[in-house]
């Protein structure tokens, strides 16, 4: 599977350089120079993991970090030249999950990504959800050993499900998520998939939650 990273810096030079040494580690990079821009790309988008510059034009990193926690888990690491305390205590109370200050050394910020990476299960061949085990690079799902009959949606609603498990993902992210943001349908088609999806599950860990969207629930094993 592709590891897709969006980059906010609003740094152009900074921004072409760590891009540059991204793509050459085997990255697929979506950079932008705004906050306003980077909140549309991660609402069209899926991400495995975003690096966030804070003093930006448009929405700063705070305010970008707090909305992209309502959509996704994923690893997010600031990049910034604001060292102090009182920005670093913001960020990790906004759920960041690394911190990195300017001047940088690109090799240890791969390092860093690399890290935030394996330890989210993005590297990973295979994502293990209770009985549950998802092939990302196969687009394969087996329950109990046993192959789920699948269609692609299905299959992509279940790995977005998975990969944000314990968190309650609204009917348009799902929507947009899996379908683009540019599709012309609208929620109900979730809904069909869902109920279809729950049919082929043997313990369903899909809970609806009502007029938001839905949450994978960890199963015991």
């Amino acid at each position: 599977m592709t590891i897709r990273i969006l980059l906010v810096e609003d740094d152009e030079h900074i921004c072409n350089t760590v891009k540059a040494f991204l793509s050459e580690a085997g990255y697929k990079v979506d950079a932008c120079l705004d906050g306003d821009e980077a909140y549309t790309k991660f609402y069209e988008n899926t991400y495995q993991l975003v690096i966030l510059d804070i003093m930006l034009p448009g929405m700063n990193g705070h305010e970008l970090l707090r909305e992209f926690r309502k959509l996704s888990n994923i690893p997010i690491l600031m990049l910034t030249a604001l060292s102090d305390d009182e920005n670093q205590i913001k960020a990790f109370d906004s759920e960041a999950d690394d911190y990195v200050t300017k001047p940088f050394k690109i090799q240890i910020l791969l390092k860093r990504v690399e890290a935030l990476l394996r330890r989210s299960g993005a590297l990973a061949k295979e994502i293990r959800c209770g009985k549950l085990t998802l092939f990302p690079e196969d687009y394969m799902a087996v329950y109990d050993d046993k192959e789920l009959p699948l269609t692609l949606k299905e299959y992509e609603i279940l790995l977005l499900l998975a990969q944000n498990r314990g968190r309650t993902l609204s009917h348009e992210m799902i929507l947009s998520r899996v379908w683009g943001y540019d599709f012309d349908g609208d929620v109900s088609i979730v809904h069909t998939h869902i109920k279809n999806l729950r049919a082929k599950l043997p313990n369903n860990p899909i809970k609806t939650i009502r007029g938001v969207g839905y949450r994978w629930e960890e199963e015991t094993e």
